[in-house]
């Protein structure tokens, strides 16, 4: 099953120097059944993207505990064992996954560009705001979620970190 895992990029970081994309059991995101129901298709592309979207908003909230990470939003697909992944029955789309994956095993890395640094900072620094229903937090959370996350081959990490 792929599951998106986010991060950050110092996260990222970490997993490069030491090969461990994650240790078990770790959050991830991945077409549930409860997605599924949600965006009323069958259409796995579109259902990938959604799943994408929301570890990306993970990432976000990451960066809103991490002020001294750059503000790019980070999400690697990974590929697990079905058997190892537990859906959150009351989560979009979240899963827990009760195994380590290797970045090696990584199929690719999703990240902001840099033109979209000043929405996700406002963004990051409107998250709890914005979680609690303010309407112009969420505002920037959406000009965040208007950027795109570029794909990056994982062969392509060494050059994304050493991206200011």
């Amino acid at each position: 099953m792929r599951v998106y895992v986010p991060l950050t990029l110092p996260g990222l970081a970490r997993a490069h120097e030491t090969g461990v994309l994650a240790a078990e059991p770790f959050a991830a995101y991945a077409v549930t059944p409860a997605l599924r129901e949600w965006c009323g298709t069958d259409d796995l592309e579109e259902l990938e993207y959604t799943a994408l979207g929301e570890a990306a908003g993970a990432s976000l909230r990451l960066l809103a505990a991490d002020s001294e990470a750059a503000p790019r939003r980070v999400v690697v697909a990974v590929d697990v064992a079905d058997g190892a992944v537990t859906p959150d029955p009351d989560g979009l789309g979240e899963v827990t996954v009760a195994a380590a994956a290797r970045l090696a095993k990584a199929a690719a890395v999703h990240a902001d560009a840099d033109d979209a640094e000043a929405d996700v900072t406002a963004a990051a620094r409107a998250v709890t705001a914005a979680d609690a229903g303010d309407d112009t937090a969420r505002k920037a959370l959406d000009a965040a979620d208007d950027h795109e996350l570029l794909w990056f081959a994982t062969q392509e990490i060494p050059t994304l970190l050493a991206t200011p």
